[in-house]
């Protein structure tokens, strides 16, 4: 054994576990040595909506050393279906989904490190956001956001684990990069607008929701106590209405694949990708500024406060201009709802926000 080795073993066999995780090291997969591994683990969870605040919570409570969440939305009465970190004092406080589960999960484990951070995930902002951090979770609602992930990770050899739901349906798999086929072996390209199912059109069920994000947690516990050689190299379907549920060999590593075999990184160069989504489960819009100018919220409210009344907190602003609600936040973004089209919500931000 080298000295090296050797001092690690040492620190292993030093390092206290809490009593609080006393039956997760009863474990055996995991013991004592996994559960100081994962209390030592830095995980990035983008999204905290529906599968996000399962994951989440699951995580904190295992003892994951340092999780930071990063979500560009705010709590709404319709989240509390599914979306179990949060009530309905946080949508009376217009709370941003991070800051209300970083609130909530501190509660639930003083010994984790929860960082809530209010910001977008895209090409300008995924390196400082997710640098240095062991592995990723998605918790996205679209395939944009998911194909920027890939890029990210395969290029910086990140494990992650994607996950989605719809309806009854749910699917989830993990990605380890030079390992398993990456999200583009398996999806080359996003399936086209207005063809496949949302929350919008399907709606979603709380069950599946608890079952993928789950499993999601699971797979993530076996790379984080350095189980790798357990991890689920298939993908797991199940439909909880219908009662189906199945694992789908997942195909081999492209060498074609543009990403994982070409090292080709258009999401995350910022030559692919849209500056405006549709949100899933929302009609609404988001809106991102190009050039990453914050805005003073004060200034913002002056503006708006000729259109109507404006609510108003240290993270946002709201006011409702005809038939949309304009969500306004401090790095530029926007939330447009009561419209799906795209064309309408730019125009409403230009008016009233600015260019």
């Amino acid at each position: 054994m080298t000295s090296r080795a050797k001092g690690k073993t040492e620190q292993t066999a030093a390092a206290e576990v809490p009593a609080r995780y006393s039956r997760q090291v009863l474990f055996e997969e995991i013991g004592r040595e996994g559960q100081v591994r994962l209390m030592a683990s830095r995980v990035a969870l983008v999204g905290c909506g529906a599968l996000g605040t399962v994951q989440a919570s699951l995580l904190v409570r295992a003892g994951v050393g340092t999780l930071r969440i990063i979500d560009r939305d705010f709590v709404e009465e319709s989240n509390l279906q599914r979306q179990i970190l949060f009530d309905e004092a946080d949508v009376k406080a217009l709370l941003p989904k991070a800051v209300a589960a970083e609130k909530k999960l501190r509660a639930a484990n003083s010994l984790v490190q929860v960082e809530g951070l209010v910001e977008d995930l895209n090409a300008s902002t995924i390196g400082r956001l997710l640098l240095g951090f062991d592995l990723v979770l998605d918790a996205t609602d679209n395939f944009d956001a998911r194909f920027l992930l890939n890029d990210y990770c395969v290029k910086t050899g990140t494990p992650w684990v994607y996950g989605a739901c719809v309806g009854s349906y749910g699917l989830t798999f993990p990605i380890l990069p030079g390992e398993t086929a990456c999200l583009r072996c398996v999806f080359e390209t996003a399936p086209p607008p207005g063809l496949s199912p949302t929350c919008d059109t399907a709606g979603v069920l709380g069950p599946i929701v608890g079952i993928i994000a789950s499993l999601q947690a699971a797979e993530a516990l076996k790379i984080l106590t350095g189980r790798r050689e357990r991890v689920t190299r298939k993908m797991s379907v199940i439909d909880v209405w219908e009662g189906r549920q199945s694992q789908i060999d997942l195909p081999p590593r492209d060498p074609t694949c543009p990403c994982c075999g070409k090292r080709e990184f258009p999401y995350l160069e910022g030559r692919l990708g849209s500056d405006t989504a549709t949100l899933c489960g929302r009609n609404a819009v988001q809106i991102r500024r190009q050039d990453g100018l914050r805005l003073d919220l004060d200034e913002v409210a002056k503006r708006l406060g000729a259109v109507g009344k404006v609510e108003k907190n240290r993270f946002l602003l709201r006011a409702d201009i005809d038939a949309c609600r304009l969500t306004v936040f401090a790095d530029g973004r926007a939330i447009v709802s009561g419209t799906t089209d795209q064309a309408l919500a730019k125009s409403i931000y230009s008016r009233y926000v600015g260019t």
